[in-house]
């Protein structure tokens, strides 16, 4: 991020976080949206701690990439933020982040969102950046998400990002913004100044790319000129995915035979390829 602006593409299993790092991709995330569906739940907050640090393991081993994972609200109080973090290290990410929703949470993009008090969630923030420190000497990234843009407006949701970066916040995600202009009016809010970390370093921005929410698809160039250093689209391969899932399983059912599928399927080479296997050799787990 200090070099240029990441694009973080969703891995909802290690064979996509493989084919995210197959492609070029220099990170990938794992979303607790995305994480949950595969599972056949809602994102309400369902999962447990061990779940989410299965999905991480499995996305950080097959990528071989960094990893941002979505901690939700921290599955409990600061006690099990704590656990969270140091958690999320051992399974391989190389970063959170933790959001100010009540629990149950819902979709940041979806209406009636209720927070919890800043104070709370700056203390959150602040158990967070300690455990990142004591398990990873400060390299696991803690990211403060705020959901106050469609709660309490834009001003609170500057006004909470300070407040987080103050707690020990090494970077914020701003959800549900609604413009290009609010992205950049936040990031220049963010860095005029007043709103510096503990350790002097820059405070790092991330932004939600994703479909059919409160943001318009804005290109990955534009928000590095606005000022952003990762980019997370969190669903869209899972998606994609379905939506292929769905018209096949139509068609499968209609036709009765799977031949009108055969042009839109990876072939079994590709796959192999994909999973580093070459039949009839032993294959070497990646260290």
């Amino acid at each position: 991020m200090d070099s240029g602006i990441v694009a973080a593409p969703g891995a909802f299993n290690a064979l996509v976080a493989r084919a995210i790092a197959h492609t070029g991709f220099p990170a990938c995330y794992v979303s607790g949206g995305a994480t949950s569906v595969a599972a056949g739940l809602p994102d309400v907050g369902l999962l447990t701690l061990e779940h989410f640090c299965r999905v991480i393991r499995e996305v950080a081993d097959g990528s071989g990439l960094p990893v941002l994972a979505d901690a939700d609200t921290g599955f409990g109080e600061e006690e099990m933020v704590r656990r969270a973090v140091i958690e999320y290290h051992r399974a391989g990410a190389a970063g959170l982040h933790l959001e100010d929703q009540v629990f149950p949470k819902r979709c940041g993009h979806l209406d009636g969102k209720a927070l919890i008090p800043p104070d709370h969630a700056a203390g959150k923030i602040e158990w967070a950046a300690k455990a990142a420190r004591d398990c990873s000497h400060g390299q696991f990234i803690i990211c403060a998400r705020t959901d106050a843009r469609g709660v309490e407006g834009f001003d609170a949701a500057v006004t909470r990002a300070r407040a987080y970066v103050a707690a020990g916040a090494d970077m914020i995600f701003p959800e549900g913004l609604t413009s290009e202009d609010e992205f950049a009016r936040f990031a220049r809010a963010m860095s005029d100044g007043s709103t510096k970390r503990r350790d002097g370093r820059r405070v790092y921005l991330l932004a939600n790319m994703t479909e059919f929410g409160k943001t318009p698809m804005i290109p990955l160039s534009r928000f590095a000129d606005m000022g952003y250093h990762i980019v997370i689209y969190p669903v869209t391969m899972l998606r994609i995915a379905m939506k292929a899932v769905t018209d096949a399983l139509a068609e499968l059912k209609a036709a009765g035979t799977a031949e009108g599928l055969l042009d839109h399927m990876q072939t079994r080479a590709e796959l192999y390829n994909l999973v580093g296997y070459t039949p009839g050799t032993p294959f070497e787990f990646r260290a």
